[in-house]
């Protein structure tokens, strides 16, 4: 990048250099800044199926390590089916998100 002006036969060429404006206009297609819009319902259900799964289900079986026997589960199967669960509430939960984000629904 060059901050001269000139071309090289001597005229201004303003079309081919980059000036940094940083107190110009926003880029956009109209110049405006894009409005935060937050979230969304999509964005908090991700959140919660996240601390779900990081800290509800995980917390659960460490206090209570003997609920899934009085569920009537044994212990092979509750240890290897518990941490299943939360894996594929996350994963349909992003999948759903992404989904309902590229078509455009808010």
């Amino acid at each position: 990048m060059s901050s001269d002006t000139t071309a090289r036969d001597g005229a201004t060429a303003e079309s081919d250099t980059y000036v940094h404006r940083p107190d110009g206009p926003a880029v956009g297609g109209d110049g405006s800044e894009p409005e935060a819009t937050g979230f969304g319902s999509r964005g908090w259900v991700l959140v919660g199926v996240v601390a779900l799964c990081f800290l509800v289900v995980p917390g659960a079986v460490y206090l209570v390590p003997s609920l899934p026997a009085m569920a009537g589960l044994p212990y092979l199967a509750a240890m290897l089916a518990l941490p299943m669960l939360p894996a594929l509430a996350l994963g349909l939960v992003a999948v759903w998100s992404m989904t309902a984000a590229t078509r455009g629904d808010d």
